[in-house]
């Protein structure tokens, strides 16, 4: 990205105006990933606006695909092909990141082989140093976004996020990660409805994975055919929200085509690169705020996110915080999700406890904010009519009892 191309970016995304989307996406991988970062900062850019960066998540442009077999050929591991029995070359799925083709193994195992792009990977890394550098020009002409937003952590958290990506092992050891968590709590807290893929260690790389193939459908497709009853999704809700809440460990890209229901009725947890790590202290506050918004106990609510702030609000900007959540918050039990988007309600808590109370998220608030956006999406499409946070009540008392939160 040149210079002149970073700083229509960035005007872009401040200005008030609606942002060109198309034109984003133009401007390559780490264009995307950094808007859509920004899209989760209504402290920085407004409620409405960050809602527009947010189709960045649903409406990836088209992405071309590129030769499986000249991929082998540079970085499979030896004796990659021997133990194929066939490789379909018309890719399964194309990304930005990556592309996956199905494939069956000698031993009779139907498998999914997933593969780095290239291009991408070594694009990437040279964008981020450039994208380093334009933005220290940039916070010269705009020194009031370096002491509101700290843009260069956004860069660095996207490009700490994607490189994890573009490493396919880390598929492998977040996985195990998760389900080493689920073996720990599965006496206290049943996770029997979550399993992981089997993958291949010995056919898999940084560049090339291969793992089994799920015979299933996934939540995007049971959204498409209207086939996950309410009663099915708050099952995948507990699982996810212990991960959340209860663990502050979990699955930092979980939208819904990276969750399938396999055969057996099972969630399977894809795509498992990128696990994030919430702080304790972020973990408990949001999870508190959740279990009193719950029992509508919005005063002891608000008063939760007060945890995050370094220094106690003046009286005058605590009045100001509570009278402002307390208005956004108005009959906020009595309206279903199709009528206030959890998404749109949190984009101003956010802003809210920023501005009012000094509350700081940091970086390690957002992912969690980001799940929270794809559960949100996940209820909209399929059970506008649900009171999602009510739903959730009791297994938020789940959490405290079984997860000793």
């Amino acid at each position: 990205m040149r210079m002149l191309t970073f700083f229509r970016f960035m005007r872009q995304i401040l200005r008030k105006k609606p942002a060109d989307l198309d034109w984003i996406q133009k401007q390559g991988l780490i264009a995307v990933k950094l808007a859509q970062i920004f899209a989760l900062r209504p402290d920085l850019l407004g409620v409405e606006k960050c809602r527009q960066l947010q189709q960045l998540y649903q409406h990836a442009a088209s992405i071309e695909s590129e030769n499986l077999h000249e991929t082998i050929a540079l970085k499979a591991p030896t004796g990659f092909t021997d133990a194929f029995e066939f490789i379909d070359d018309e890719p399964l799925a194309a990304a930005s990141v990556g592309q996956v083709h199905r494939g069956r193994l000698k031993t009779g195992e139907e498998v999914v082989i997933k593969f780095i792009k290239q291009t991408n990977a070594v694009e990437f890394k040279k964008e981020v140093v450039r994208m380093r550098r334009w933005l220290r020009i940039f916070l010269i002409f705009a020194p009031k976004l370096r002491k509101v937003g700290n843009p260069m952590a956004l860069i660095n958290h996207v490009a700490d996020y994607t490189l994890r990506e573009l490493d396919l092992r880390n598929e492998i050891k977040g996985a195990d990660e998760l389900k080493e968590i689920q073996s720990s709590i599965s006496k206290d807290f049943d996770m029997s409805l979550l399993r992981f893929p089997v993958y291949y260690p010995k056919l898999s790389n940084q560049d090339i994975l291969v793992s089994e193939y799920i015979e299933g459908m996934s939540l995007e497709e049971g959204i498409e055919e209207k086939a996950l009853s309410w009663d099915f999704l708050l099952q995948f809700f507990r699982i996810h929200g212990a991960y959340l809440f209860g663990i502050g460990t979990f699955h930092g890209d979980l939208h819904p085509g990276n969750c399938i229901v396999d055969k057996d009725g099972k969630f399977v947890f894809i795509d498992n690169g990128a696990i994030c790590h919430a702080p304790q202290h972020v973990a408990h506050s949001l999870f508190t705020f959740f279990d009193h918004l719950s029992r509508q106990e919005r005063r002891e609510a608000f008063t939760a996110l007060l945890a995050m702030t370094e220094l106690p609000p003046k009286q005058k900007k605590l009045e100001k915080y509570y009278s402002t959540m307390t208005e956004i918050y108005q009959d906020f039990e009595l309206k279903p999700v199709g009528e206030q988007s959890l998404t749109r309600i949190m984009m101003k808590t956010v802003r809210a406890a920023v501005e009012h109370a000094g509350a700081n998220f940091g970086e390690e608030a957002f992912p969690i904010i980001r799940a929270l956006m794809y559960l949100d999406g996940l209820v909209i499409r399929t059970h506008p009519d649900a009171l999602l946070i009510q739903s959730m009540g009791p297994f938020l008392e789940e959490f405290k009892t079984k997860l000793n939160i």
